[in-house]
């Protein structure tokens, strides 16, 4: 899509369009569109950044609670979301041997246990060692440092996301 036609389409049809961008926050998109016309994909990526930037502390706790586990029970039981599932299995997380397994669950629980929502990384620009060096490395953050850190790496996730949905 060029950026006319995303600026010309209706509200309604721009969430359907690029609500998955954010996982289960169409609330995200929904609140950039009202920013358009939008100059360049840019423009758009830096309207839906910026809506997460100036939102409520307490939403922005539930944009990364929204995430799943990584190899979690989402990803066992098959209702990871479709972009969810392809980016978990580009790294490996569908292909874990038991002990990477438990390593995932372990360190999976303890991040829960101490910032209260699951561990969030761009999965597609690292690897399982690198998920699991991220994972352990972070314990060590403050809960503010670590909220700034998974923004971080969603606003990653939806650059990638956005770049390969307008390819």
């Amino acid at each position: 899509m060029r950026i006319e036609e995303i600026n010309a389409l209706p509200p309604d049809a721009f969430v359907a369009r690029f609500g998955f961008l954010f996982e289960h926050s169409p609330w995200i998109v929904r609140e950039a569109a009202a920013r358009r016309p939008f100059a360049h994909i840019v423009d758009m990526e830096n309207a839906m950044a910026a809506v997460v930037a100036g939102a409520a502390h307490i939403d922005q706790l539930k944009l990364l609670r929204a995430h799943p586990e990584l190899a979690g029970k989402a990803a066992i039981d098959k209702t990871l979301t479709h972009a969810s599932n392809e980016e978990q299995a580009s790294a490996g997380l569908d292909r874990l041997t038991e002990a990477e397994f438990d390593r995932f669950h372990d360190l999976n629980r303890r991040y829960r246990d101490r910032f209260g929502f699951p561990f969030i990384i761009c999965v597609r620009l690292t690897d399982k060692a690198g998920i699991l060096g991220q994972m352990e490395a972070r314990l060590g953050h403050t809960e503010t440092e670590e909220i700034a850190t998974a923004l971080a790496e969603i606003g990653k996730i939806v650059h990638l996301r956005l770049r390969d949905a307008l390819a």
